[in-house]
Formats: C-alpha cells, structure tokens, sequence
C-alpha cells in the first residue's frame, strides 16, 4: 500500500511540474522487481493503477538454478518425532560450515536463534569470534557490525532470523542451512539465494530438520521448487491505517491540499473504493481524533492552514516518524547493562515472568535480571550455564497454502515405499510410515485423516487437514462450536501446521454417523 501512495505522489507531482513548468517535465517510469512472487500479472496491474497505464513482464530467462541437500539423521528411530529444534543435528552443521567460506543458519524464531547460537559454540568452541548471531532484538549497532564483517568476509558462520531475509547481497556467501520449516515456498527461496548471489551461480540451501515430519516437508520443497509454486501476495484493499500515516507524512512536509491528495489517492488500487464520505472521516480523524478520540489532544495531528493541512510542532512530528509503520508488536523494554551499554529490546510479557537474580539469554549472552527501572530492564553478565530463552510472539509463521499441498502430495509417496525409488527424505521415514499405518493409517492428498484416542487426560480428537496453524485454529474453533450444538461439552484445543486436536473430559459425539455434517455444516 505505501509503494502505492508513493507512486500516486510522484505521479501527481510530476503532473504539476507538467503544468507549471513544462520544461523541467520529464515523464515518470515505474519499475517493479521481484524474484519470488507468483500472481506479477496481478502485482503489475496494482503497482500501475495510479498511472493508469499498462506495463510489461520482463523474464529473465537465466534459470536460476537451487540446489537443496537434506541433513539427515543416522537412525529415524532415534530422531524425535514433533516438538524439537533440531539440535540433535548440530554435530552435521560444523562440517557444512568448515567447508564454505561463510554460511548463513536461518532460525525461524529469535529464540530458537539464541539457543542454536549457544548449540554451536558449545559444539565448537573455536569458532568463537568467527560466528554471530543477528536478530531483530539485537542491538542495531552490533547488526551493523554483523552485517559489515559478513560482506568482508570475515565471519565464518550468521546465525540470523528473517532479519537477513532480503535487502542483502553478501558476496562471500557460499551456502545456507535452513533450520526447521521455512512455513513458505517463497520464504526458502528467498533464503537460498543469499548464497550465489550472482545470475551464473548456483544457489546451495541445506534443509535441517527440528523433526522427524520435516523431512516430508524438504520433499514437498524440492517439488515445489522443481515447479515453480511460489505463493500469491494477493493485494490489500481499504487499509485506512496506512493511509493515515501517509497523510500524517505529507503533513510534516509541505502539508497537503485534501482535494488534491483524494484524486490521486482514489486512483491507488487499495483505496479505488474509497467515498467521499470516508476520506472526511479520516480527515477528522487526524484532525480531530475522529468521533471516539477527540477528547484526546494527542490524536489532533494536524490543523488547517492556508488551505491546507499541517502538522505542527517538532514534538508531534518526532512521535511521528519514531512510531511510523504498520508491525503490530508486544510492548518492547530496552536491556541495558547497569554499568551502561544497550544490548537490544525485549518483550514486555516475557520480562515480567522472571525474577530479580533469574538469568535469560539474549544476543548470545547470559544476562542476570537485577530490575526493571523507567521501561528499561537493567541485567549484569552472568557465568551460570543455565538461563531462561525468551520468546518472541511474532513467531508464529503459519505453512502456506502452496506448502501444504505439496506436503499432502508428498505423503501419497508413501504408499509406494518399496515398490519405486522415492526421494530420500520419504525413504528414511519407512519406519514412521509403517508403524503409522500399522496403528492408523497414513492420509493420502484427498484424504482427510481424523483420529480419536481416550487417555487419563480425557478424549482426544485429532484432525490432519495440513492447512497451517491459522486455518486449524479457526478449524477447531468452528468444529468445537458444531459439535457443542448435539450435546453440551466443553473443549480444549490446541493446533499446529499439520492438525489441531480437541480435548474433553467426556465422550466427544463425532463418529461415521455425523462426520461429514460437521465438516461440511
């Protein structure tokens, strides 16, 4: 949407400059460049919609070429099954890192990042001083110096999150180890070419699984990968928070006259359906705060002047750009040595479980909790080896669509073990897959598996759709409602990327009799 309203700006100064001063008129291109997005005829139409011109899809038709390796475990049998985070592997990461020259380790969550950074170091102690770590809570200056001896060459090893997705081109990358589910096509893909960042290179991404399930995952990968099923981004609409920010913008600035900012911004493929009704609210509502804030001071943003709408003072201008964008987090505190020294940003709820004296790891150092004064949590360095990892709750990336298809088409493979060669991650899972099917059975891509089992917990009832945790999650909210309609019961559930579960502590009324009523409503 920001892309958007930028290019709608640019758009309509270039129009002024066309009408006012002919001869410095120079007509606007507009270029889109992406690797790793499936619907670009949908995306050229959006990003031209305020041109109101078409355009035309570049291919190169350089194939990049990937190379995916799987890591795999010397005995299935003793790997675990679910709920793990792959540090039984680390034994096999040293040798990738020894043979390349530098290696980015891709972590899903920062504090999985943290643990592997330990993992590492513990395993390899004299690569001390030649890995890091880089996540989005570290402090800015210590990434800056990441970032800067990653370039030159000098790290052998970056433990790093989504914080080095994009935006990179770090030449002395030679491979990547993806460690767990990348939850997207277009995630890994994007990971992967940050080694052979050139068109003549070839890509190298290792696949580590964290369990013994992802291996079916690296499978359904590589065939995604082979057929070019990158996800869609399909385009927001109607996103007024971004719009107000965008006016706010503009105000600081030269401010803006309403009449002339609406034309321009009606034209944006986000905001086409906008009414003239709607932009006065959001007029008022920087103005004024709108009808459920106008009591607040703070929320009157801007005031008119002259025609047009300003922001006035440096203090609200300030408040503005510091709190500028559009991510949704917990409240963060600043951790800071008592001596003095920023070390990075916490989350709010994850401090206030701990005590004073409790040690927690963060930017790869065992830091001891002495208080938290004026939003900022003062810690000293601690020697005990053991510490509490934060989490971060913006981890939780769900498995695509496209993924999850693969993933079901890849467990059809299983049937054949034994009779075709199959990919050798399907292979090695040929004890899972026998003992799955000799005590329930092993869902092919139209299959829909369902499994109930009765413990000292209660009644369990297990659902295998591999729609990711978002769409289980509302799954199992709408089931638990459906079957509380045959019969009073109270659920608890709990989900993950392949299945939710429902548990009660009485018999749970689904059997051949109404199971396609309740999935079907």
């Amino acid at each position: 949407m920001q892309v958007e309203l930028a290019v709608s700006r640019l758009l309509g100064i270039r129009e002024y400059i066309r009408h006012t001063d002919a001869a410095s008129y120079v007509p606007l291109s507009v270029w889109g460049i992406s690797a790793t997005i499936g619907n670009l005829n949908e995306a050229l139409t959006v990003l031209l919609s305020p041109a109101k011109i078409s355009g035309t899809i570049i291919r190169a038709e350089v194939r990049k070429e990937v190379e995916i390796l799987s890591v795999m475990p010397d005995e299935i049998e003793k790997y675990p099954w679910a709920g793990h985070l792959g540090i039984k592997l680390v034994n096999k990461v040293l040798p990738i890192i020894e043979a390349n020259k530098t290696t980015l380790i891709f972590i899903n969550t920062r504090g999985m990042s943290e643990l592997w950074y330990q993992a590492l170091l513990s395993a390899a102690p004299e690569l001390a001083g030649a890995i890091a770590l880089h996540h989005g809570s570290v402090d800015r200056e210590l990434r800056d110096w990441v970032e800067e001896n990653l370039s030159t060459g000098r790290l052998k090893a970056v433990v790093c999150t989504a914080s080095l997705d994009l935006g990179v081109d770090f030449r002395p990358v030679e491979t990547v180890i993806q460690v767990g589910s990348p939850k997207g096509v277009a995630r890994f893909l994007q990971r992967a070419g940050r080694s052979g960042h050139r068109p003549d290179e070839t890509s190298k991404i290792y696949f580590l699984p964290t369990h013994s399930l992802e291996l079916i995952e690296a499978a359904a990968l590589k065939s995604a990968v082979v057929d070019g099923l990158i996800e869609s981004r399909p385009p927001q609409i109607r996103c007024f928070d971004v719009l107000i920010q965008y006016l706010c913008t503009l105000a600081i600035g030269e401010g803006f006259e309403p009449n002339e900012i609406f034309n321009e911004i009606s034209e944006c493929h986000c905001y086409q359906s906008i009414t003239v009704e709607e932009w006065q609210q959001v007029l008022h509502h920087i103005q004024e705060g709108g009808v459920a804030l106008q009591q607040y001071n703070e929320y009157r943003k801007v005031e008119w002047m002259d025609g047009r709408y300003y922001m006035p003072g440096r203090k609200l201008a300030m408040r503005h750009r510091l709190h500028i964008g559009t991510i949704v987090s917990d409240a963060m505190l600043k951790v800071k040595f008592l001596s003095g020294g920023f070390i990075g940003v916490i989350e709010e709820y994850f401090i206030s479980r701990l005590e004073p004296g409790d040690v927690f790891t963060l930017a790869g150092r065992n830091l001891e909790l002495v208080m938290i004064k004026d939003m900022s949590v003062l810690v000293k360095k601690s020697t005990k080896k053991k510490s509490v990892v934060p989490s971060w709750n913006g981890g939780r990336m769900p498995l695509s669509a496209n993924l999850g298809r693969k993933l079901r088409e890849s467990l059809n493979l299983a049937h054949a073990i034994g009779t075709k060669k199959l990919p050798a991650e399907i292979e090695i899972l040929r004890p899972l897959f026998e003992r799955q099917a000799e005590q329930s059975h092993v869902p092919k891509d139209n299959e829909l598996l369902i499994e109930q089992i009765e413990t000292k917990d209660g009644y369990h009832l297990f659902v295998y759709p591999f729609e990711g945790r978002l769409v289980h999650e509302a799954m199992a909210a709408i089931l638990a409602w459906r079957i509380s309609r045959i019969t009073p019961i109270t659920f608890s559930f709990a989900m993950n990327d392949y299945g939710f579960e429902l548990l009660s502590d009485q018999p749970i009324p689904l059997d051949d009799s109404n199971v396609y009523d309740l999935f079907l409503g």
